[in-house]
């Protein structure tokens, strides 16, 4: 019920996972990074196998043993499928013969793409296709665009309800972690909160290295970016006498 791209840049070692599927909030228990590498889990997902995969992977398994040894601790491995590329790009992928059709992955130096229960095989072959597509642009780019492409090549065919996008970098906190957790077009939605928030991306890199970093509406205003922000809503409510404040 979801595909999705697990990449890693070759260019800067970034690594992520992006995805969509018909069920909500799908970025709360299908995607799994870390400096050691990204992990998608997906069909029916087991968030802590994500977390072992991820345990695997930091100790120096190989994607292929990681997916050895936890389908080899799953009870129901035929239910799962799996996407894996490590800080190095190697990859790997599994899709249990439970899954519903159609399902399948590819998966090659740098990433994985795999659906289950999307429209056919055009769809983890539009992924891969628009992910190799510019290999100069930044990682995050690069799944988005993936993950429009799966759509377009017909992605689930009951639709989407919600996507989700996460990468990390050098640090040991997301560089990019956006979700859209129930729409009726989320990836159109996540493209346009990407969008807006793209910019942003070098910027608080630094800004947790650098707290004399001017804030980030000044910043958009340095680079010539027009933004809208949320705006002021009336007040309905005060506080209670039941609980006084104390400085």
């Amino acid at each position: 019920m979801t595909f999705t791209i697990v990449g890693r840049c070759k260019r800067t070692g970034h690594r992520g996972v992006a995805l969509a599927t018909s069920s909500p909030a799908i970025g709360q228990r299908c995607s799994f990074v870390s400096h050691a590498g990204a992990v998608g889990m997906q069909a029916i997902a087991e968030p802590r196998l994500g977390v072992f995969a991820l345990k695997l992977l930091e100790q120096g398994y190989s994607p292929r043993g990681v997916i050895a040894e936890v389908t080899a601790s799953d009870d129901w491995p035929g239910k799962r499928q799996i996407g894996i590329v490590d800080a190095d790009g190697r990859s790997a992928a599994f899709t249990g013969d439970a899954n519903g059709p159609w399902a399948g992955h590819i998966h090659g130096e740098n990433f994985v793409a795999m659906g289950n229960v999307v429209a056919g095989p055009e769809v983890v072959e539009a992924i891969a296709e628009a992910f190799h597509d510019d290999e100069s642009a930044g990682l995050e780019a690069r799944l988005m665009r993936a993950v429009e492409a799966g759509r377009d090549a017909g992605g689930e065919t009951i639709g989407q309800t919600s996507a989700a996008i996460l990468t990390f970098g050098e640090q040991i906190v997301p560089r990019c972690d956006l979700r859209v957790d129930v729409c009726d077009e989320p990836v159109k939605e996540l493209r346009r909160i990407f969008d807006w928030f793209e910019p942003l991306l070098p910027y608080f890199e630094e800004r947790n290295r650098n707290p004399f970093m001017p804030r980030f509406k000044d910043y958009f205003e340095q680079k010539g970016l027009v933004r809208d922000y949320g705006k002021p809503v009336p007040v309905t409510r005060g506080g209670s006498t039941k609980f006084p404040y104390r400085p």
